[in-house]
């Protein structure tokens, strides 16, 4: 059975380059992050989802 990821590619990347991990990501792909940056990765689009939520629309 495979896993579909919640986030998009182009978001996880944006997310990596703001962060500054993006490069690890080039070049050992995304198993070669730390943890903790793994982490702070999903916080941030946690982050940006509650901004979301909370704009008027």
């Amino acid at each position: 059975m495979s896993r579909k990821g919640i986030m998009s590619k182009e978001l996880k990347e944006e997310i990596a380059k703001d962060l500054g991990f993006y490069d690890v990501v080039k070049t050992e792909g995304w198993g070669g992050i730390k943890s903790r940056d793994a982490g702070n990765m999903v916080k941030r689009a946690i982050e940006m989802a509650e901004q979301q939520a909370r704009s008027p629309k």
